[in-house]
């Protein structure tokens, strides 16, 4: 599966999309300015998107990716 058909499936999941994803790590601490805070980890992340949204690891770890910084 490509990194877009990821994001595409999360969308569909959640019907959040990558702009409102960020956006909801940004108002838990997660981002700031839009770049990944140096102290977060890929758990706090992924148990969140596991919890909030019910979406399993390799999603969860797309979303990790994209806040990194990965766009394709």
């Amino acid at each position: 599966m490509s990194f877009q058909a990821y994001l595409d499936n999360i969308q569909a999941k959640t019907g959040k999309s990558p702009e409102d994803l960020k956006a909801l790590a940004e108002q838990k601490g997660f981002l700031q300015n839009r770049k990944l805070v140096a102290t977060v980890k890929a758990t706090d992340v992924t148990n969140w998107l596991k919890e909030e949204f019910e979406l399993g690891h390799g999603h969860c770890m797309a979303i990790w990716a994209l806040f990194k910084g990965k766009t394709d």
